[in-house]
């Protein structure tokens, strides 16, 4: 009885055991491949399944998510004859978990040895100053490279990104003085353009005031000729009303007389000052005949004003018709 408790327990333990070693819970996203007596039988996906103990037996494990892998930084020739060290990362993704596992002995390694082969390839095509900026054509090209090989691994190749490009101390070292160098050929362009532009500023600022000058003596001579002009029209205008009126006031009977009186005066004025400008007195000839000069002077008057009257009055009628 005994032995025969122990035989149904050994033989439970032994079920249990053959069925921990042969159920297999396969995650999400995630593919197993079952080989049959070595060979190739199915490939699980996700969920429960129970193998055939001694006979199925899990081969490879795959993950269906987009994986990344870190290229290792190696040396690159440029065309320019440079080495440089760039190192990069690459995405890529199983779809075809049978092709990854038979396809290729380790789709991983292969990929990265393809990427950098194709990198040095693509590389050696450009210059130094080119690789810096064609990272998105080298990017393109290596992708295109790795893609192509990855088919027949059931991979594809998501994405190649360059992470750093290194060129030698030396020439690092002379790309930091030729960057130096531009940055103060700029800062000396914006500066003599500044000075220029400010040159120009004060050049048009001195233009401008000097017409400013010249418009204002311009309008202060106009100003100045226009009150010199207005002046003169005043005066022989007040001059012109003098004689209109000194005329009129001769032509009266009074008016003569008062000129007649003032010829007189005049006269005796001028004769007296003759008279004081020298030790010798003059004396006139007529002086008893006063009464004749102003006669005289008189009779010039009424000839004058005898030669005008008719004159105003043509004007008169002049301007009357």
């Amino acid at each position: 009885m005994d032995n025969a408790v122990i035989g149904l327990v050994s033989l439970s333990a032994f079920v249990i055991y053959l069925f921990i070693k042969t159920a297999v819970v396969v995650p999400q996203r995630q593919e197993f491949v079952v080989e049959r007596l070595g060979k190739f039988h199915a490939t699980l996906g996700a969920g429960f399944h129970v193998l055939i103990p001694f006979i199925d037996r899990l081969a490879y494990k795959r993950s269906l998510k987009e994986d990344v892998m870190e290229i290792p930084s190696q040396a690159c020739i440029t065309k320019d004859n440079v080495s440089v060290e760039v190192d990069a990362v690459i995405f890529m993704q199983v779809l075809d978990s049978k092709l990854s596992a038979y396809g290729v002995q380790d789709y991983r390694a292969a990929a990265i040895q393809l990427a950098q082969t194709t990198l040095r390839s693509v590389i050696g095509k450009i210059s130094l100053d080119n690789a810096f900026e064609e990272r998105e054509n080298i990017n393109r090209h290596v992708v295109a490279a790795v893609d192509e090989a990855a088919q027949n691994w059931g991979v594809k190749v998501m994405r190649y990104e360059i992470k750093d490009i290194k060129p030698p101390a030396t020439v690092q070292e002379a790309m930091i003085q030729q960057m130096k160098a531009e940055r103060e050929k700029r800062a000396e362009i914006a500066r003599s353009e500044g000075d220029r532009q400010a040159r120009i500023n004060r050049a048009e600022g001195v233009r401008q005031e000097a017409i400013a000058v010249s418009e204002g003596e311009k309008q202060r001579r106009i100003n100045e000729a226009e009150g010199r002009a207005r002046e003169i029209e005043l005066v022989a205008r007040a001059t012109a009303d003098g004689l209109k009126f000194v005329a009129e006031a001769v032509g009266s009977g009074p008016g003569m007389a008062a000129a007649n009186l003032r010829v007189a005066e005049r006269y005796l004025m001028e004769f007296g000052n003759l008279a004081k400008k020298g030790n010798t007195l003059i004396i006139p000839a007529n002086l008893s005949d006063i009464a004749g000069i102003v006669a005289a002077a008189a009779s010039s008057l009424s000839a004058v004003r005898d030669k005008q009257a008719p004159e105003t009055a043509g004007g008169f009628r002049e301007s009357e018709g």
